[in-house]
């Protein structure tokens, strides 16, 4: 509370007479988290065109910010912080499922580009994908937080791309 009172300029009865309690502030933090546009993975994969390298560019990004952060963060603060406190701490349960329904629906929206531009085929398991994508990061993360090095995590990407890109079964 201190770091936070002092980054904040304010003090200590500001934030209780604005968020009640701990409680309320960590459960806000991680609306205020999960509801950011900004998360680099995301970005990395719909701001690239062609999809290949958008999908090669959100693993990339998953690699950087969990294992090159300025803060020494490994990952995000969902990943960090929020899913170890779910099921412990009321209400985060809500809010980490809410997340990954989220980042699922943007992944999928990335994907559902291609298959209108014609790049991915039509009955190309967006959704499925999606899933797998979000999962594949979540490994990632966890073995950069295991002390995995980046080089070697970074030798999977290929796979990755392959994986999530692949034809789907007739």
């Amino acid at each position: 509370m201190k770091l936070l009172t002092a980054s904040m300029g304010i003090n200590s009865p500001s934030i209780y007479a604005e968020f009640g309690d701990k409680h309320a502030l960590y459960l806000e933090a991680i609306n205020s988290y999960a509801s950011n546009d900004a998360c680099t993975p995301l970005v990395a994969l719909e701001t690239v065109t062609d999809i290949a390298q958008a999908v090669r560019a959100f693993f990339e990004s998953v690699i950087d910010y969990s294992t090159h952060h300025a803060s020494g963060a490994k990952g995000c603060f969902l990943v960090s912080c929020v899913a170890t406190s779910a099921g412990h701490v009321e209400g985060t349960a809500e809010l980490l499922r809410d997340a990954i329904a989220s980042t699922d629906r943007r992944i999928r929206a990335r994907l559902d580009q291609d298959i209108e531009k014609g790049t991915l085929p039509q009955n190309f398991p967006s959704a499925d994908r999606a899933k797998l994508m979000f999962d594949l990061r979540q490994g990632m993360v966890f073995r950069a937080r295991a002390g995995f090095p980046d080089a070697e995590l970074a030798r999977d990407i290929e796979k990755y791309v392959s994986a999530v890109l692949a034809e789907p079964d007739s």
